[in-house]
């Protein structure tokens, strides 16, 4: 009788454990402990693939509860994905002109459609980069800099590779023809010029040598192995400055103001600068 009744006893208390130890791991699971991860969707710019997906590495050690999840692609592909509702918590663009169309505060002319879309208090200018004129392997057009690419535009059949109007390398390269007094309409027109939807087409083009040269990041250049022959002056297509902001509608608004913190840090400030970012100033 004795043994049953401590037969009884123990099952009860051995219940009893597994039933606290399963409620202790519910409340670990809530409460943010390892036990529990959240995904966090970062929309950034083609430019940053390399730097962030090494970032990404990294940052696992100091919130190994956060799982990125980048969506890569032009400033204003990101943006239109945006504004059509995709989830998304942080989005860090290539240009203000994107930033500055989600953005409330941004000025009307700018933000015509009042959209009201990022957190405000979070925005702020991250990175900066340069624009680089780069040419394949060997060089066979010979194009020495920017001065000799708007000659030889003018004067010689090569074909130049560019992004499109509503990529930020694109409206970069717009401002250095305006520069140039070039015109893009007529040289399209004349076949001298190809596009690519975002900066990672344009290296590639320049790459497998289909172009005679083009206009990308000098991050973009170093990434791919690029031969630069000339860097873009602020005159020629203003300061290149990547926006950063947590979005109104995240769902992980403090995880995302937490990576955007780190993305700021020393340790992921030398991933950046390793391929040619810099700290904005």
């Amino acid at each position: 009788m004795k043994k049953r009744s401590c037969f009884i006893i123990s099952l009860a208390l051995m219940v009893s454990i597994a039933a606290y130890g399963s409620g202790k791991n519910e409340a670990l699971s809530s409460s943010g402990s390892a036990a529990y991860s959240r995904d966090l969707v970062v929309f950034a710019a083609a430019s940053m693939t390399e730097t962030l997906e090494e970032i990404a590495v990294l940052y696992k050690g100091a919130a190994p509860n956060i799982n990125l999840v980048f969506n890569f692609d032009s400033s204003g592909t990101l943006k239109t994905q945006i504004e059509q509702g995709a989830d998304c918590d942080l989005f860090i663009s290539a240009g203000q002109l994107q930033a500055d169309q989600l953005d409330i505060a941004a000025d009307p002319s700018v933000n015509t459609n009042r959209l009201d879309l990022l957190l405000q208090g979070t925005r702020i200018n991250l990175l900066e980069n340069q624009i680089t004129l780069c040419v394949p392997s060997g060089n066979p057009a010979g194009v020495m800099n920017f001065d000799d690419l708007a000659d030889k535009l003018r004067k010689t059949d090569i074909l130049f590779a560019m992004g499109n109007s509503d990529v930020p390398v694109g409206q970069y390269t717009q401002r250095i023809f305006a520069y140039y007094s070039l015109d893009e309409k007529a040289l399209a027109a004349a076949g001298r010029i190809t596009y690519g939807s975002n900066v990672k087409e344009v290296t590639t083009q320049i790459s497998e040598a289909s172009v005679s040269c083009g206009v990308v990041y000098c991050t973009d250049a170093f990434s791919a192995g690029l031969t630069v022959v000339d860097y873009a002056t602020v005159e020629m297509c203003g300061q290149v400055v990547y926006p950063a902001a947590v979005l109104k509608a995240s769902r992980n608004a403090d995880a995302a103001k937490a990576f955007l913190s780190y993305l700021q840090t020393p340790e992921a400030m030398t991933v950046f600068e390793r391929v040619g970012f810099a700290a904005a100033r």
